[in-house]
């Protein structure tokens, strides 16, 4: 039996590293194309200006990937240290697209960005932009192939269960990479990453024109990232709703938690819009409902309806005492491989596998399975929905919030008003963060909400977990806070030291630097 402590302090390290590490990948995502869009004007008009503009930029893209890479790293290794009970039993499947990230995706970014930051002077104007292009081209398949692996883990499609040798096989590639969630999460993880950029770079060419420094590079950066993020913005928005609606038919689950669904109700459903819910008492409190908006999000009709937690958790106790065979024939199979019965057995009731699973944390011999212990494994598959209602409004309401933004940004710009509107200005430089804590958000829905699954429906996390001790879990959880910390402060000094000096300083010292031996020369001649 696993030590539950060991499970939830490898849940804690896991989520920590990947929401550091998130805090750089939206920002590469989206500055790759973005950099690729300045230097196609470049390429295009032949105005330096552009290739200034794109020159600065790289530099900061150029900060933050490294600090990504660094940081991503770490979470692979994750995988065989710390849940090494699912990487033994989904690794054929999980393994297969985190190769490919890693031999296709990664190398051809890494390769590219070296000929990106180092090919000005030696490559022509058009060779350089398709580097560019190469560049956005991989960043983003890197994102694909880790999606698609995360997406296995929402919706395991392409794979099934082999009793013969205890473990996940790949039964359809196919199948993994179009899965309806991996395609829908790609296409909204990626343009979030743009509205990223683009309000990250708005927000810094904001402050350029507010300190009235660079500020023909400002104007033009901030016209091209708020025309490029209004758009984005509008697609994350409409792809978010396609996102969910496919959530709704894998993990229905999180949507109830999402919505702060306890009880079904007749349709048209209404949406809560605040409320706190109450995990002891499976109720909310103090709840503003919407009439009839929930149904209309999700189902896309005024005769859909959702179900609550209710309905949900007596599914979940149906499914677990199917399962229970299954598992019992699993045991069976384990000690005599040839057992026609028992693999029959398991045959019947191969669907409801992971639901079995769920009860054998509280009966390790599922078949002496209580009533008391079904209808607890049952409460289980109900995540914690506090945690995920609120991740999923805030999102929510950034995402608005960011698309009011970017429309009065555009009104602005095209009217060249954008320099007469300080307070605006302000405004934009205090944006940066917001999309940042969006996605951060967005991932806490995605990750909070699949529990108490690492493969939903299939795996629990609490089998997944390697069989450490707390201290050692302690140990590296201190470690590895501690370094991305570091990273983090690293990142900051980094990319404020590069936005201080601006784009003009470091030419400006090249400069000064031949001036003073030009004359120095002239002293030793003298």
């Amino acid at each position: 039996m696993h030590d539950l402590h060991v499970v939830d302090l490898s849940r804690l390290q896991f989520a920590l590293t990947a929401l550091y590490h998130y805090l750089f990948v939206p920002l590469t995502l989206g500055l790759s194309f973005l950099l690729a869009a300045m230097e196609t004007v470049y390429v295009t008009t032949g105005k330096e200006i552009y290739k200034k503009i794109t020159q600065f930029w790289s530099k900061l893209f150029l900060i933050n990937f490294a600090i990504g890479v660094a940081t991503g790293l770490t979470m692979e290794f994750e995988f065989g240290t710390n849940w090494s009970f699912y990487s033994s039993f989904v690794g054929d499947i999980f393994g297969a697209p985190l190769a490919i990230e890693g031999l296709m995706a990664f190398f051809m970014e890494s390769t590219f960005v070296g000929l990106m930051t180092f090919g000005w002077d030696r490559l022509k104007p058009g060779q350089h932009l398709a580097v560019t292009y190469l560049v956005a081209l991989g960043s983003n398949l890197s994102a694909l192939w880790i999606l698609i692996a995360n997406s296995f883990m929402q919706m395991p499609h392409g794979a099934h269960f082999n009793p013969t040798t205890m473990r996940m096989e790949l039964s359809s590639f196919s199948d993994l990479i179009f899965s309806p969630d991996a395609q829908a999460k790609f296409v909204h993880t990626s343009i979030a990453g743009y509205v990223t950029a683009a309000i990250f770079v708005a927000g810094v060419s904001a402050w350029y024109l507010l300190k009235q420094r660079h500020v023909e590079l400002a104007r033009r950066s901030f016209r091209m990232a708020v025309l490029f993020g209004v758009l984005a913005t509008a697609g994350v928005i409409t792809l978010g709703d396609a996102l969910g609606f496919v959530g709704a038919q894998a993990q229905p689950t999180k949507l109830a938690a999402m919505e702060g669904l306890w009880k079904s109700e007749p349709a048209p459903m209404p949406f809560n819009l605040v409320a706190f819910p109450s995990q002891r008492e499976q109720a909310n409190h103090g709840a503003i409902q919407v009439p009839y908006v929930l149904s209309l999000l999700v189902t896309h009709s005024l005769t859909g309806t959702v179900p609550g937690f209710d309905v949900l958790e007596r599914q979940a106790a149906t499914r677990i005492r199917d399962g229970i065979p299954a598992v019992a024939a699993l045991q069976s199979l384990s000690a005599k491989p040839g057992d026609a019965d028992a693999l029959a057995q398991f045959k019947a009731h191969q669907t409801d596998l992971g639901y079995g699973f769920l009860v054998q944390r509280y009966a390790p011999d599922v078949t002496k399975a209580t009533d008391a212990q079904i209808a607890a494994a049952a409460r289980d598959a109900i995540p914690q929905v506090a945690p995920v209602f609120w991740s999923f409004r805030v999102m929510v309401v950034l995402g608005l919030a960011m698309l009011a933004y970017f429309v009065l940004a555009v009104i602005y710009t095209m009217r060249n008003r954008i320099e007469r509107k300080r307070w605006f200005l302000w405004i934009a430089v205090w944006m940066i963060p917001v999309p940042f804590l969006a996605n951060e958000a967005g991932w806490v829905v995605a990750e909070l909400g699949r529990q108490p699954w690492t493969v939903y429906g299939v795996l629990p996390t609490w089998m997944s977990a390697s069989t450490h001790g707390v201290g050692y879990m302690i140990f590296s959880l201190v470690g590895f806070v501690t370094l991305y910390t570091t990273f983090i402060v690293i990142e900051m000094y980094l990319l404020l030291r590069a936005i201080r000096r601006g784009p003009d300083d470091h030419a400006g010292a090249i400069s000064n630097d031949k001036l003073l031996a030009d004359r120095m020369a002239g002293y030793a001649e003298g």
